[in-house]
């Protein structure tokens, strides 16, 4: 049996789970009669007793990108509903991206993958079914081509922080000079991200950029502890106090900066409270010589206070002062809280929210702006 046989034996099985033994899910054989549809298999699905039945045609995919979703699956879906009325386009794959699903919902296309992720609507006979799976893809199950790079790693950071804080059009030569990576390398990883509908390209020029949703899923693939080595440490008199305290160290030492909830609060505050993060630079004792010199009590529970060892020195770049206290950019700022525990991925989205409505103050207009400029 195929790789794609499979895939549609067992999304059927999962579809025949949630619609119990009162329905009727069958492959029809004669595909080669039905014309050419463009599926890989013509599916009837029938309520025991009812008369009306539906016709789904299925698309297996072993993979499926939201940019393939546009330009492949959209256009054939639209298709045969003009033949066809009452047909179904549905995709059976392996594991579908948030972005994948929005996508295929957005055309009205139904899907399963095996994670448990099912989305299918149709009128007559009536069917609604909405599964959305915890689960997340494995490695394994990419969506990307294996030959293109993910947006984890130091390197895809570097490049994520300048498309989110510089205004298009640039080409991936201007990208490279600026984040000291090689061409083909930044030309892999816009690959990556056009397919995820994150940018989009005129001939070798980007012209746009989500912005926000090229954060979100850089932040997917991070985790702000864990890509950070950090102290945990206790301020004894409180939070007010150690602020003070690095406002006063801030002006002879760039490389420490806040981050976290405190961050988010000057821009977007949302809630009160949290621990007091602060990135220093990654080397062995850092952190102990800033918490000595700060006058904190190291603490291996109960820590109100993190100091990051900085996973590279982009987290540094664009480091803005707000009330005499320096913290990270925006745009670190939301990666940092979207990738944090507890709150933080709320206090996140209400900085992207207030980036959203205060575009004009943070974004630098162009790469011409930009030499010479401090980043955002």
């Amino acid at each position: 049996m195929s790789e794609q046989e499979t895939l549609l034996q067992k999304g059927l099985d999962t579809l025949r789970g949630l619609l119990g033994p009162e329905w009727e899910v069958r492959v029809q054989p004669e595909l080669a009669d039905q014309g050419d549809t463009g599926a890989d298999a013509i599916v009837q699905l029938q309520a025991t007793g009812d008369s009306a039945f539906a016709q789904l045609l299925v698309d297996t995919k072993t993979s499926l990108s939201p940019l393939a979703v546009r330009e492949q699956l959209a256009p054939k879906a639209a298709l045969m509903r003009r033949l066809q009325h009452y047909t179904q386009p549905l995709v059976i794959t392996v594991a579908l991206t948030e972005k994948t699903k929005q996508e295929l919902r957005q055309h009205g296309i139904g899907y399963i993958d095996l994670l448990g992720n099912v989305w299918l609507r149709i009128s007559r006979p009536a069917v609604v079914i909405m599964a959305d799976s915890s689960q997340r893809a494995p490695r394994a199950t990419s969506t990307a081509p294996p030959a293109r790079p993910k947006l984890a790693g130091p390197r895809a950071g570097r490049l994520v922080r300048l498309l989110a804080d510089v205004a298009p059009p640039y080409r991936a030569s201007q990208l490279a000079a600026l984040t000291q990576m090689s061409p083909g390398y930044v030309s892999k990883l816009l690959d990556t991200m056009e397919d995820l509908l994150l940018i989009r390209r005129d001939g070798r020029q980007v012209v746009t950029v989500d912005w926000a949703g090229l954060l979100r899923a850089r932040a997917e693939q991070l985790n702000l502890l864990r890509h950070n080595p950090f102290v945990g440490m206790i301020a004894p008199n409180g939070p007010g106090p150690l602020l003070d305290a690095v406002r006063t160290l801030q002006k002879h030492e760039e490389k420490i900066v806040l981050t976290g909830s405190y961050a988010a609060r000057q821009v977007a505050p949302l809630a009160v409270g949290g621990q007091v993060m602060l990135y220093v630079e990654a080397t062995p004792n850092g952190p102990y010589e800033l918490g000595e010199q700060l006058g904190l009590l190291p603490a291996e529970q109960g820590a109100d206070v993190l100091l990051l060892r900085a996973h590279d020195k982009v987290v540094f770049d664009g480091a803005t002062d707000y009330d005499g206290l320096r913290r990270v950019a925006l745009s670190q700022l939301v990666l940092d809280c979207l990738s944090g525990p507890g709150r933080m991925p709320a206090e996140g989205e209400a900085v992207i929210t207030y980036m959203a409505d205060n575009e004009h103050e943070w974004r630098i207009s162009g790469i011409s702006a930009l030499t010479g400029s401090p980043r955002p």
